[in-house]
């Protein structure tokens, strides 16, 4: 069954296992619809994430409860619940920033479209997390669109557009191409009227390790090569070819080993 996966239904679930088990290896949580009145989650989208959150060891836990009415007052209960390592170094990572960043309020979903993609950008990145994915899988892209024309990027965005579920669920929205397009309206109306930046290939690695947190076990290098991987398997040979002759040096290297 597609999910879509949300960093703040997780930030939510991460911080009321740590403390509930302050005291205790493992404990029971008790999670009501009303614990995220912000996020207007349902009973359905709670469970489907909390699989996700199991499946993918953020968390241990032995989940009861129904997803059958997605308004339902009854609680899903969480037994012998615990965090894994992976899942606290997930939560101190969503603790330590700002509230502007999105974790704790209402946060843009990753799309059960994208959850392959990003997977994929998370294992041969290194990464802990599909949320670390998807930020840096952002910025990647916002450097990759500086150097290139606002054409050729509108270009690459046609291609990498996948149709969405056939649903009306909010979750499900996001795709593919979503992430190539800037979340900063303003940033995004400038890159469309500028022309190309010419971006060295050290200054093009630089910006993805300052912009996007790089994660201390893992390098720029290795992130950007994963995206590009990952891309290339939406992309056609013409458009694959195209991008290529816009990278610089290194980092069009990369580009064609991945």
């Amino acid at each position: 069954m597609p999910i879509g996966v949300r960093d703040d239904v997780a930030y939510i679930v991460l911080k009321k296992i740590k403390e509930s088990s302050q005291n205790q290896n493992q404990a029971q949580v008790n999670l009501n619809l009303m614990d995220f009145s912000e996020q207007a989650v349902t009973s359905k989208e709670l469970m489907e994430n909390l699989d996700y959150l199991n499946e993918k060891a953020y968390i241990k836990a032995q989940v009861s409860g129904s997803s059958q009415d997605t308004n339902s007052s009854s609680p899903i209960i969480l037994e012998q619940a615990t965090l894994t390592d992976k899942g606290r170094q997930t939560l101190e990572k969503m603790e330590s920033r700002s509230p502007a960043d999105g974790f704790g309020r209402p946060g843009t979903p990753i799309a059960s479209e994208n959850v392959g993609f990003l997977e994929k950008v998370m294992l041969e990145a290194n990464l802990n997390d599909i949320f670390d994915a998807r930020d840096l899988t952002v910025v990647v892209y916002r450097v990759m669109r500086d150097v290139m024309t606002t054409e050729a990027a509108d270009r690459v965005g046609a291609e990498l557009h996948t149709e969405a579920q056939p649903t009306a669920d909010k979750t499900l929205n996001m795709e593919v191409a979503d992430l190539w397009k800037d979340t900063n309206p303003f940033v995004g109306f400038i890159s469309r009227i500028r022309q190309p930046l010419i971006i060295k290939d050290e200054r093009f690695l630089f910006r993805i390790a300052q912009e996007g947190s790089m994660p201390e076990f893992t390098d720029a290098e290795r992130v950007v090569k994963a995206v590009f991987a990952a891309t290339k398997e939406q992309l056609s040979s013409e458009r694959i070819a195209e991008i290529s002759q816009w990278l610089p040096g290194k980092v069009k290297q990369l580009w064609n080993q991945a």
